[in-house]
């Protein structure tokens, strides 16, 4: 057998018959491309992952079904809240709410809400008084917490700004009579007063508990005084 190839050509000679067979082979055109996407693609993810750099390839896959709405991401209960309110602006307990839920389920945004509103209609005249208001609120509310604690009573610090933030919704109602009836000295005086006891014993009726026994004059009267410094900054007297 004879093969010796030369451009393509070849000669084979088979061994049994001693015939000489002869003939050209065409080859195809062969590109190989290692330049392409797909190959740099592979080699950078290869290489990254060799160099403990995989996790820059990794994609964070989120589900709609979990995306769930502002509302509840900041955990706001708009239904919690307004509850809340009608449970301060009517503590009588005849009314039949369980006003307990203000106290043991305390929130941030409902209070907040309360003080800003009570901050806004107390902008006339005075816009520096809001920021003294938010600030009266949390260290007042701090202030009545410590009280408590010190007298025995089982109460947390959430609790406290979010009973004494609520408890403006009296005076934040008797704002707009103010305005009405300004210039009635007594009528005006007399419902101040109203208010001031409105939103006192609202918060007390909440925060002042059996634990404190004799001692409860000792938080209420604080409590008191707290709701007149905010009717003064609303008021401006």
């Amino acid at each position: 057998m004879q093969f010796s190839p030369s451009n393509g050509d070849f000669t084979f000679v088979s061994s049994t018959e001693a015939e000489e067979l002869s003939g050209t082979i065409d080859a195809q055109d062969i590109k190989l491309n290692m330049g392409s996407d797909g190959g740099k693609d592979l080699y950078a993810t290869t290489f990254l992952r060799q160099r403990g750099y995989g996790w820059l390839l990794e994609v964070d896959e989120e589900d709609n079904e979990d995306i769930k709405p502002l509302l509840e991401e900041l955990d706001i209960d708009l239904k919690d809240i307004y509850y809340k309110i009608r449970c301060v602006l009517m503590p009588m307990p005849s009314l039949g709410f369980n006003r307990q839920v203000v106290r043991d389920n305390p929130d941030f945004w409902g209070p907040l809400a309360v003080v800003l509103l009570f901050s806004m209609i107390s902008i006339y005249g005075q816009f520096r008084v809001v920021s003294w208001i938010i600030t009266i609120w949390i260290f007042g509310s701090l202030t009545i917490f410590l009280l408590a604690r010190v007298l025995g009573g089982e109460v947390s610090y959430g609790q406290v700004l979010g009973v004494i933030g609520y408890s403006l919704l009296p005076l934040i109602v008797i704002a707009p009579l103010l305005l009405v009836i300004g210039g009635f000295d007594l009528v005006a005086t007399l419902i101040k007063l109203f208010g001031v006891f409105w939103a006192a014993y609202s918060a007390a009726s909440l925060l002042v508990g059996d634990e404190f026994k004799t001692k409860k004059p000792l938080l209420i009267y604080p409590i008191f005084l707290l709701y007149i410094y905010f009717l003064s900054l609303y008021t401006g007297v």
